[in-house]
C-alpha cells in the first residue's frame, strides 16, 4: 500500500528582538501593544476587545475573564498563559507560539488562526466553532473537549495529544493529521472527511463508525 501523503502545517519560528519590558501595562479596549514583554502581570477582568498584540512576549500573563473579543495576536510568544475563563471570540492569531497554556473554558469561536503552534498544557473546553484554521500544530496537550464544529481547517496536526471529546460536526477539513493522538469520543463523524488516522485509531473508531452507518455487528 502506498504511503499516505498529508501536508504538514507550514509554521515559521517567531523571532522577537529589542522588546520593551512593561511591568504595569495600561490595559484598554482597542489599544495596540507593540514590541513589549509582559511578565507575570494580570489582565483579569480587563476590557480588551479589539486590542492588538504585535510582536509581543507574554510570559505567565493571566487573562482570566478578560474580554478579548476581536483581539489580534500577531508574531507573539505566549508562555504559560493562564485563564480559567478565556474569552477571545472572533480573535485573530497569526504567527503565534503558545507553550503550556492553562485554560479552563476557552471561547475562541469564529476566530481566524494561521501559523500557530501550541505545545503542552492542559485545557478543559476549547471552543473553535466556526473558526478558520490554517497551518496549526497542537502537541502534547491534554484537552477534555475540543470543539471544531463548523470550522474550516487546512494543514492541522494534533501530535501526541489526549482528547476527551472531539466535535467535528459540520467541519470542512483538509490535510488534518490526527495520528499519534488519543480520543475517547468523537461527535459528528461525517466531519472526519479529510483527516488522516492510523490503523489503531481506526479500530477504536469502528463501533462509532458502525453506529453512524447503521451497521449491526453480531
Amino acid at each position: 500500500m502506498a504511503a499516505v501523503k498529508v501536508a504538514a502545517p507550514k509554521i515559521s519560528p517567531v523571532r522577537l528582538d529589542e522588546l520593551r519590558d512593561d511591568d504595569a501595562p495600561d490595559f484598554q479596549r482597542g489599544e495596540r501593544y507593540d514590541g513589549v514583554r509582559l511578565t507575570r502581570v494580570s489582565a483579569d477582568g480587563e476590557e480588551l476587545s479589539g486590542a492588538d498584540f504585535i510582536e509581543c512576549e507574554l510570559s505567565g500573563v493571566s487573562f482570566n475573564e478578560a474580554q478579548l473579543r476581536g483581539a489580534t495576536f500577531r508574531e507573539c510568544i505566549l508562555a504559560e498563559p493562564y485563564a480559567p475563563v478565556f474569552m477571545a471570540a472572533r480573535s485573530s492569531w497569526q504567527d503565534v507560539e503558545i507553550s503550556n497554556p492553562r485554560w479552563g473554558s476557552a471561547e475562541l469561536y469564529e476566530g481566524n488562526w494561521r501559523s500557530v503552534r501550541i505545545d503542552g498544557g492542559k485545557l478543559d473546553y476549547v471552543n473553535l466553532r466556526g473558526s478558520k484554521l490554517m497551518d496549526i500544530q497542537i502537541s502534547d496537550c491534554i484537552i477534555n473537549e475540543l470543539d471544531l464544529g463548523g470550522c474550516t481547517g487546512t494543514r492541522l496536526a494534533l501530535k501526541n495529544c489526549t482528547i476527551g471529546t472531539l466535535d467535528v460536526t459540520g467541519a470542512k477539513l483538509k490535510d488534518v493529521d490526527l495520528r499519534t493522538s488519543e480520543f475517547r469520543g468523537i461527535n459528528g463523524l461525517a466531519g472526519l472527511a479529510g483527516v488522516v488516522i492510523d490503523d489503531y485509531q481506526l479500530s477504536l473508531m469502528a463501533p462509532l463508525l458502525a453506529g453512524h452507518l447503521g451497521i449491526r455487528v453480531v
